[in-house]
């Protein structure tokens, strides 16, 4: 891994006890390692989501943390879409770190302790319909070859455990190369 320090830094945390779509923004989360975010709903070594549990209730969790960077809530705002951090049902939204950008398998220190590994998009769902009618369509856009972007931020699984608070600082460790560019998970 080769370790780039970003001007990035953690501007809002959240979790939920209960599957609800979004997450209640909190002073801190603790991140537990092989688990994801204590006491929220989604954390777990195996899948929580309930339409993948249905499918395979023994599937590795790749979505234990739920990051989502404070840049799209700006360009939602722009569009007419006030969404709060949390409301997406993200846990941890940072400034100033490219997220969709970064490779998979990229490992993000958050604040002193906590370190997530970057396993792939979230990929939007007609829920965040229900959070704002024309919501999923703002978060979906097509690059200059017109493959669909997802833009709902990416999912990671906890490497190392600590606690997560506003205002600490994300630090970037890409993965050695070749990198691959993260998908849907």
């Amino acid at each position: 891994m080769s370790k780039r320090t970003m001007p990035g830094v953690v501007t809002a945390t959240s979790s939920s006890p209960v599957h609800a779509f979004s997450k209640e923004t909190r002073p801190s989360v603790t991140l537990v390692a092989g688990h994801g975010v204590l006491g929220d709903a989604h954390a777990g070594a195996t899948v929580r989501h309930r339409s993948r549990v249905a499918v395979d209730p023994d599937q590795p969790n790749l979505r234990q943390v739920h990051l989502v960077h404070a840049e799209l809530h700006d360009e939602l705002r722009t569009r007419g879409f006030d969404v709060p951090p949390g409301a997406m049902g993200e846990n941890v939204t940072t400034r100033g770190v490219p997220l969709l950008t970064l490779p998979r398998g990229t490992r993000l220190r958050l604040g002193e302790d906590a370190v997530v590994e970057l396993t792939g998009l979230r990929n939007p769902c007609a829920q965040l319909d229900g959070l704002l009618p024309g919501l999923m369509a703002a978060v979906l856009d097509r690059d200059s070859q017109g493959r669909l972007v997802r833009k709902a931020g990416v999912m990671s699984v906890v490497v190392v455990g600590g606690v997560v608070r506003a205002g600490d600082e994300v630090t970037v460790e890409l993965p050695d190369g070749p990198h691959e560019p993260l998908d849907r998970v």
